[in-house]
């Protein structure tokens, strides 16, 4: 699919724009990958077992350099991205883009929806590991200083997560610049290291690489666990496309972060082949001792960037989830007008501190820690390659040899990171997957019960003209002004209208029924948002369509109803919304008890309709009523 021009100026390429949204990018977007050179290495020359040979050194470097090359410059950044819905990315965007049908393609939505489960397990470790592997250069400074890590990367994450409710409008604007130093920086000290062994360069053949695995054996194998450190990012790339368009990230990768990246692989392998110890932290060991505090300060501050980008991530796609009716509605804050993806989901921020300082206390260290890491997001990358096949055959029309030798080489070198990384269960991998999990039950739980509730809701429909008609034959007043029933019905007159005719005795002179449904794209024409039809003299029927990315607004709605001939009140509008409480069925249909009662439990805490439609609560009456499921 082609890059859209839209509203959001993701499709406007002028040289000045390209280059303000290529520097936001590196800001947003390569945290993540770009803060992994402060613990990869380390790790995976600390699987090779004795001090390593040259071989092993330059095999290990090979290996990160192709990686980097397949999975981020040529899987992502070359195929995935050009997989588009309508300009966003990510699993939850290709999921909807390729399940549009959903309980025909219940395959493609598991998938889907268990790839973006396993990101909030990788999402509460990113930030640990990160902060402790930056602040972990204190005891290079000093050992005097290691007491005092763990406390103060506690410190750090916690204030990171406290203010988050502020928004990141205003230093978000900084860490495009403040990353673009800190690839600048890494690349320099790269070179630095390289000048002292130029030899290392030889480990751009991948041919260093596949000796490495093939003369290990198992143990060589099981070394991509490590590897696949450098590109824990990657899937930022793809889900961040929406805000900044395709364009300016692959510029960003290919102009900055890649060279930035593989240069500082490089400098830190020559450096371990001219004699540098591998215990400590080998990225500390490229820096002059007389900038070691004010990089370690530097590193701090991009790996709290990093740990942003993580947390946005986790809003962004819990909204969309939200959305696509995947998991309850929750309270989310627009933080600033000037871009839709400043937002704060507080039971998200929260929930994913306690986990992240949780997980840095129970760890302790920044090599624990890696035993734990990577798991979850190979397994995500191992969906997005399936998905991807999928994508070429019906999105790309290519023959099955075509897109099965492309996907297949993904596939393939996917699954060998992901069974690489599988060793890490017992030390402590079991921890994302454990998240991914719990995440993925609330998601099925949530819209199994929503699609029980719908169905019994619909069972108590009353056919209009038998309505109106009661309506007639029982002297019904009607009172003046407009009633907005916002209802999950799509034909009849809803349960929450007949409910308000028994118990108030009264109907108003102007009926509007509303159906507002979530698209499975990120954005609806304004032409194709609403659909109106008129019914009964002075009673309506509309159905309002959104993207997942967008949140709705109601008000807004009846003035563009009024705009096209439906001679609503404006100035005198009720609206009548249903409050479900959810009681156990005893009939063969029931759900499981746990999962009525866990649904139940998500409905009462779930934001209130008011709030997730924007409607005055001055102006809104709830009905009670009681849904057996």
């Amino acid at each position: 699919m082609s890059e859209p021009i839209d509203a959001r100026g993701v499709g406007d390429r002028s040289p000045s724009k390209l280059t303000v949204a290529s520097l936001s990018a590196l800001g947003i977007v390569f945290g993540d990958i770009g803060t992994s050179p402060l613990y990869t290495l380390k790790t995976v020359l600390a699987l090779t077992g004795e001090r390593p040979d040259p071989s092993v050194i330059l095999g290990v470097l090979s290996l990160v350099t192709w990686t980097l090359i397949v999975v981020v410059t040529v899987k992502y950044v070359s195929f995935a991205m050009r997989v588009d819905n309508d300009g966003e990315g990510g699993i939850l965007a290709l999921m909807a883009l390729l399940g549009v049908k959903r309980e025909q393609r219940p395959t493609i939505v598991a998938v889907g929806l268990f790839g973006a489960a396993l990101i909030y397990g990788d999402g509460a470790i990113t930030p640990a590991i990160s902060v402790l592997s930056a602040v972990e250069g204190l005891n290079i400074v000093t050992p005097t200083l290691q007491p005092y890590v763990l406390p103060i990367a506690v410190v750090i994450l916690v204030g990171l997560f406290a203010l988050q409710p502020q928004g990141t409008s205003r230093i978000g604007k900084a860490f495009g610049p403040i990353m673009f130093v800190w690839f600048l920086a890494i690349a320099v000290l790269g070179v630095r290291g390289i000048v002292q062994h130029p030899s290392v360069l030889a480990a751009l053949d991948p041919h260093y690489g596949v000796t490495f695995l093939l003369s290990g054996g198992i143990k060589s194998f099981f070394v991509l666990g490590g590897v696949f450190l450098c590109v824990t990012g990657a899937e930022a790339l793809y889900a961040d496309m929406g805000h900044f368009g395709a364009t300016p990230i692959r510029f960003a990768w290919l102009g900055v972060a890649f060279p930035s990246l593989v240069l500082n692989y490089a400098g830190q392998s020559a450096i371990v082949l001219d004699g540098a110890p591998t215990a400590d932290n080998i990225f500390y060991q490229l820096c002059p001792a007389a900038l070691l505090m004010p990089f370690v300060l530097l590193a701090t501050i991009a790996t709290i960037i990093a740990s942003q980008s993580i947390i946005t991530g986790a809003f962004s796609m819990t909204r969309q989830a939200i959305q696509l009716g995947w998991l309850p509605r929750l309270k989310i804050t627009q933080t600033s007008s000037e871009g839709y993806g400043q937002i704060y989901v507080g039971f998200v921020n929260w929930t994913l501190m306690i986990a992240t300082v949780g997980l840095t206390i129970g760890f302790g260290k920044s090599d624990n820690l890696a035993s734990a890491y990577g798991i979850a997001v190979s397994a995500t990358m191992l969906m997005t390659s399936a998905l991807l096949f999928i994508a070429m055959r019906e999105i790309w029309a290519w023959s099955v040899f075509a897109a099965g030798a492309v996907a297949g080489m993904f596939l393939i070198v996917d699954a060998s990171f992901f069974l690489a990384n599988l060793v890490k269960i017992g030390d402590g991998g079991y921890v994302p997957l454990l998240l991914a999990s719990l995440v993925y039950g609330f998601m099925w739980v949530w819209h199994r019960g929503a699609a029980v509730v719908s169905v019994r809701i619909q069972e108590k429909a009353e056919p209009i003209d038998q309505f109106m008609a009661r309506i007639k034959a029982e002297h019904i007043p009607r009172v003046p002004g407009t009633a907005v029933f916002l209802t999950r019905t799509q034909r009849d007159v809803p349960p929450v209208m007949v409910w308000h005719v028994k118990h108030s005795r009264a109907l108003h002179e102007r009926l509007f029924v509303l159906t507002v449904s979530t698209q499975s794209v990120p954005w609806v024409k304004n032409s194709e948002r609403l659909v109106i039809e008129q019914i009964a003299p002075n009673f309506w029927r509309a159905a309002a369509r959104y993207g997942f990315m967008e949140r709705p607004d109601i008000p807004i709605l009846l003035r563009a109803a009024s705009e096209r001939g439906c001679t609503i009140d404006l100035s005198d509008v009720t609206y009548y919304v249903g409050h479900e409480t959810v009681v156990h069925s005893e009939d063969e249909k029931a759900m499981p008890r746990w999962q009525e009662a866990l649904f139940a439990l998500m409905e009462r805490n779930a934001t209130h309709v008011t709030d997730f439609f924007q409607l005055p609560s001055e102006s809104v009456v709830e009905i009670g009523r009681q849904i057996s499921i």
